[in-house]
């Protein structure tokens, strides 16, 4: 609301400065001389181009803010998606435990008209309403248990949610000085995607990384040495034009050529240990976008870095 006033009262200037000046377009270069017969007109000139470049600014800052809040709209259908997982799993374990009630009174409805008939039975009578009742016990402590586990589930799974989205906000800040169709940061299914365009990391047909996918290698590093329980998986991507040089035969290699020396840097520069690092090339055959145009080509050549967090607890609970 901030950004729109401001614009709004930079166009109720700009209005205002066309009725007494020349008109021309934000950024034209004026006459040389200024405009003729007044300096004042010419003062205001110029205040107007100063004005048209902070509309500009703030145009520029309001469009990131849209990125920004698509974005967020994206965490929010992941997490939508696990809580209605959680909600059916809820929901399952509540349907048992009706059903169970419904056997506990048919059984002590069951075990008072025993008591009726056999009373006179004595100890026979008495060993068999205990087994029964011992029987029963044990289902409830059985569905005790399994609730405990549910929640354990469902607590550890909060926690590594709130883990990645915590760790995708601090990747975003530190990536803050990179472009959009630089890279992009986003969380899909539990894990982190950080695709890097082509533009930023490679020139056409190489593998070695530029120097300015270096810088956000290393800002993405030191995000990622401080949050060691995520594995981290580097993949290389490119669109489907064929290229057979001397050094790579196809998109195979040339893929797989980046996502290592992508995963070196990482490793021999940045100190990350090689057992959190796993280098792969998925050439042109997984497409983010259609490579009938060359937008949506550009948008196939990318590495993404896929930071996946320890699954090893959850693994626990769903084994039993």
């Amino acid at each position: 609301m901030k950004n729109r006033n401001f614009a709004f009262l930079i166009m109720g200037a700009l209005f205002t400065l066309a009725s007494c000046a020349p008109v021309y377009k934000c950024g034209e270069p004026r006459p040389e001389g200024g405009i003729a017969g007044s300096s004042r007109l010419n003062d205001v000139v110029i205040e107007r181009d100063e004005l048209c470049e902070n509309l500009g600014i703030k145009t520029e800052e309001n469009e990131f803010l849209i990125k920004n809040n698509q974005k967020l709209g994206f965490v929010n259908d992941s997490l939508s998606t696990t809580n209605k997982k959680l909600n059916e799993e809820n929901a399952i374990s509540s349907k048992k435990l009706k059903n169970l009630e419904v056997e506990h009174l048919e059984l002590s409805e069951r075990f008072s008209k025993a008591i009726t008939e056999k009373l006179n039975q004595g100890h026979l009578y008495d060993e068999r309403l205990k087994e029964k009742e011992r029987h029963l016990a044990g289902k409830e402590n059985d569905l005790a248990e399994r609730e405990r586990e549910i929640k354990k589930l469902e607590d550890e799974i909060a926690r590594q949610d709130s883990i990645a989205n915590r760790l995708n906000s601090l990747l975003r800040e530190a990536l803050l000085g990179f472009d959009g169709d630089e890279l992009t940061t986003e969380i899909k299914n539990g894990k982190i995607y950080v695709s890097m365009s082509d533009k930023l990391m490679f020139q056409s047909g190489k593998a070695n990384v530029q120097e300015k996918g270096q810088e956000a290698l290393r800002a993405l590093a030191s995000v990622l040495t401080k949050n060691k329980e995520f594995q981290i998986l580097i993949e290389g991507h490119t669109d489907n034009v064929p290229i057979k040089t001397a050094q790579y035969k196809d998109n195979w290699d040339l893929s797989v050529a980046r996502a290592t020396s992508m995963v070196r840097i990482l490793q021999d520069e940045h100190k990350l240990h090689p057992d959190r690092l796993t280098a792969s090339g998925r050439g042109e055959y997984d497409p983010k976008a259609s490579n009938d145009s060359a937008d949506g080509r550009a948008k196939n050549r990318r590495t993404e870095i896929i930071l996946s967090p320890d699954l090893t607890e959850v693994m626990k609970f769903l084994g039993k």
